[in-house]
């Protein structure tokens, strides 16, 4: 054993992204940092504006372990907020701009926040939220140029709060690396959202993987479809900048808007959920693509049509797998050598898997949830995707229950069902809740959503469970169609799913209209296992559609 080799400041500096800033502003001071409609921002100006915001804040009084939020969509404020409130010491909370007054006020009562930025387009649901606590935290309004003006109540400003900072202000760094840096809130869809805390050490750690693993070249121009408010978009925040690349901000996620930046903009790497991937990919005659363009994509899993079809578009889709509560991606399906070589229907069947670890995360295992017996590398046998590693959340919110069981055994428990294939190449079949149980048998959602997809008239499909009398539970598919797509009827889609499937695992009813999702994309199938079982929704969501 050697002794007197303890840590001390030379050797043992706690692990922050911030400091990815700095390495930014000195290696390329005059490089395009920010990209925002006619907004052109250097890496120096915005090094400086993160560091005037974070004086400002110390000044009006935010102490270390504070907790700062931010509502507002992918802009340049909530790039300088991701670094200039870590750096006045204070938590970083992005929320859902997505979100109602309750939702909001929920977050800001649970994270006692102590400051709300506010972009100019929701201060209405923003006031409506302050107004419905006893103690509202102070106001600040970001007025963005490419958002409608406010012409309500007045509140202080964005731009004059960063002039009452001062530039030369060295930032509150963490004493330690596992102090909180963000505290971000999962979706809520069965009850009261948990907050979700990541530390310094876990995002660094975790922008430092999303560069290697997908890998990021040096400057890539990265644009924002992905929503910085969702685990603070993977932490790419951090990581683009650690490669002194590009940000280029888009306030509102179109297929037209995504196409024209890649054009105008030369953006050459973006992050998107499948149902935005489906979007694009239903874009009517798209001109072909000026350049590479890399897409990584996660979420539910994707349709194999719709990565077909996107790549058919010429982008180049890397499939991963990620959860808020581990800060980004840390599982991703590399090609493999000779894939390439695989007619397009074993290309399609293996691009959809989830795939192995990245090197830099630890540990990953698909096993029973509660004995933690792995389970066979057949493709077949179910079991509770399980994760360990350094970029796993310090742990909920004023949650120690909700701790506990997540951690349970010393693994993170994600609630994702998968099957692992004999290579080790795992791929998710559902969310434990989406497990649809019809006569004692388990059918996977996410197969019949599969070959729903296939259909050329579906643009999205969601399958969740509908109570039925003689089965227990029956299989009922939402869809939405392709925009002047032919119509199929309910009775040509079942048909379909009967020549493609055992007939127990078909839908027993289809439901047309446009299907709920969140802001990043996801589907919200809380609010369709709802409406199954519930006529007169189902009369509304059709309408709507």
């Amino acid at each position: 054993m050697i002794s007197g080799l303890e840590h001390n400041p030379a050797n043992h500096v706690p692990l922050t992204p911030v400091g990815f800033l700095d390495r930014a502003a000195l290696v390329h001071p005059e490089r395009i940092a920010i990209i925002h409609g006619d907004v052109r921002r250097t890496w120096a100006h915005t090094r400086e504006r993160c560091y005037r915001l974070a004086s400002a804040l110390v000044s009006r009084g935010v102490q270390p372990g504070e907790t700062v939020s931010i509502l507002s969509p992918n802009t340049p404020a909530m790039i300088e907020a991701h670094f200039g409130i870590p750096l006045s010491g204070a938590i970083l909370n992005t929320i859902n701009h997505r979100l109602d007054a309750d939702g909001i006020a929920f977050i800001l009562q649970h994270s006692e926040c102590r400051l709300l930025l506010v972009d100019c387009e929701f201060m209405a649901v923003a006031g409506a939220a302050l107004s419905k606590l006893e103690r509202p935290p102070a106001i600040v309004m970001i007025r963005d140029h490419l958002a409608t003006p406010w012409t309500g109540a007045q509140a202080p400003d964005y731009e004059s709060l960063l002039t009452q900072g001062d530039p030369q202000f060295e930032g509150v760094r963490p004493a330690t690396e596992w102090q909180p840096i963000a505290l971000n809130y999962t979706s809520g869809t069965t009850g009261d959202p948990k907050g979700v805390v990541v530390s310094h050490r876990g995002t660094y750690l975790m922008s430092l993987l999303q560069m290697t693993n997908w890998p990021l070249p040096q400057t890539p121009r990265y644009l924002w479809t992905l929503p910085m408010f969702h685990a603070n978009g993977w932490c790419f925040t951090w990581a683009i900048t650690a490669a002194a690349g590009t940000h280029i901000c888009l306030r509102k996620v179109t297929a037209e808007a995504v196409l024209d930046a890649i054009a105008e903009h030369h953006a050459d790497h973006f992050c998107a959920a499948p149902t935005v991937m489906a979007m694009i990919a239903n874009t009517p005659a798209p001109p072909p693509l000026p350049h590479p363009v890399r897409v990584l994509t996660a979420g539910s899993p994707p349709p194999a049509s719709v990565l077909d079809a996107v790549v058919a578009m010429g982008f180049q889709v890397d499939h991963v797998y990620g959860i808020t509560e581990v800060a980004g991606t840390p599982i991703s399906c590399v090609w493999q050598d000779g894939w390439d070589q695989l007619d397009a229907t074993d290309k399609a069947r293996l691009r959809v898997r989830q795939g192995a670890r990245a090197a830099a995360f630890e540990g990953l295992m698909v096993a029973d949830g509660e004995t933690l017996e792995p389970v066979p590398h057949d493709g077949q046998t179910t079991g509770e995707l399980l994760l360990r590693g350094n970029t796993v959340m310090m742990g909920y919110l004023k949650n120690p229950s909700a701790t506990q069981k997540a951690f349970e055994g010393g693994w993170f428990h994600t609630g994702d069902v998968a099957v692992v294939h004999p290579d080790g190449y795992l791929q998710i079949t559902d969310r434990c809740k989406d497990v649809i149980i019809s006569g004692g048998e388990n059918i996977s959602s996410v197969e019949i959503e599969d070959i729903l997809h296939g259909h050329a008239s579906v643009l999205h499909a969601a399958v969740v469970a509908q109570p039925d009398n003689k089965w227990g539970e029956v299989p009922c598919a939402f869809i939405e169609l392709k925009s002047q797509a032919p119509v199929p009827s309910e009775a040509e889609l079942i048909a379909y799913c009967q020549a493609r499937l055992a007939r127990y695992k078909c839908p027993s009813r289809v439901i047309f209209g446009e299907v709920p999702k969140t802001a990043t994309g996801k589907i919200q199938k809380f609010i369709l296992r709802q409406l199954a079982g519930s006529q007169e929704a189902i009369t509304r969501l059709a309408s709507a559609g």
